[in-house]
């Protein structure tokens, strides 16, 4: 299969001994977009930057559109959002976006459509004109994602994408997403938040301590990790409840809620059997909530798997 970004055992150790990456082993197919998920000093940004050539690897090999990733051509064609990026305090939305445009090769007429055009897809056509230092920090993020995507590159890095966006902005960032990759752009999504990616990623890797924990479709890790717990939490929305059966729950470990109560079951079947008690007791049912396993929920269980086992301390004889 010819990937869009390839990458076996890539390596990265500073010369204090700390190791970024470890070994990383990668596939992303083209056209998807793919997240990349793990906590602070995982080496998210680490990978990004040691496949667009910002930081030299100390081993292993990777392809982006099947060039060699050390080549400069492997770079022609690639968009790039990095973290925390900063413009120009003198140049306004459009003019940061024509000095990445004419960086990366574009010119004229084609390169101001390009601007019109991009600035239009992030919600930032009407303040084009405006000087960056009046933008907020979400304005700035979608000027840079305006010319992360200039020129219609095959593949585009977006490290944090949505960080600081409100929800409408973080909406208009997701389906700039959905619509690039249905028109054949691979998008490499590095984050920290879950739902984005749960929302726009179709395949996703988990990176922990510079190591590959996991990769997949997006839905298989919460299939995975939740077929090792088949209970549920179970909310529900109910009238008053009566003291007696109230005890009954309490002793269940139910918790009271201002509206009803929340209960975890050892399975979905048991529902039908506390509806049951529920209206025997003659308590008004409004709402049943089952709580499903979250792509968080499933992240953080692999992530606690993936700790050492500590020592048992030693026992004095």
């Amino acid at each position: 299969m010819d990937y869009a970004i390839e990458t076996q055992g890539l390596t990265k150790v500073y010369r204090n001994g700390t190791r970024a990456l470890g070994g990383v082993d990668l596939q992303v197919p083209r056209g998807v977009c793919f997240g990349l998920l793990g906590p602070n000093g995982a080496g998210k940004s680490t990978l990004i930057k040691a496949l667009l050539g910002i930081i030299r690897v100390s081993a292993g090999t990777a392809t982006i559109n099947g060039i060699d990733f050390k080549s400069p051509q492997a770079r022609e064609g690639v968009g790039y959002l990095p973290e925390g990026h900063a413009f120009p305090p003198y140049l306004t939305g459009r003019g940061v976006c024509r000095y990445y445009g004419q960086l990366s090769g574009l010119r004229g007429p084609a390169l101001e459509r390009e601007i019109a055009e991009k600035l239009e897809w992030v919600g930032m056509a009407d303040r084009a004109d405006e000087k960056v230092t009046k933008f907020s920090k979400g304005m700035k993020q979608r000027v840079g994602l305006a010319q992360a995507l200039l020129g219609s590159p095959r593949v585009v890095f977006l490290d944090e994408p949505t960080d600081g966006l409100d929800p409408i902005g973080r909406a208009q960032v997701r389906d700039v997403i959905r619509n690039i990759t249905s028109a054949g752009t691979t998008v490499f999504f590095n984050s920290h938040l879950l739902s984005e990616v749960e929302q726009v990623c179709s395949e996703l890797a988990i990176l922990n301590e510079g190591e590959v924990l996991h990769r997949g479709k997006t839905g298989q890790l919460v299939e995975e990790m939740g077929s090792e717990e088949t209970g549920v939490l179970v909310e529900f929305t109910t009238g008053s409840v009566p003291d007696e059966l109230w005890t009954t729950l309490a002793e269940r470990d139910a918790t009271r809620l201002s509206d009803g109560f929340s209960l975890a079951l050892n399975d979905r079947e048991e529902i039908p059997d506390l509806v049951d008690e529920l209206r025997a007791a003659s308590v008004p049912i409004y709402a049943i909530r089952p709580q499903e396993k979250t792509l968080e929920d499933a992240f953080i269980q692999l992530l606690r798997s993936a700790e050492p086992t500590p020592d048992a301390p030693e026992v004095p004889a």
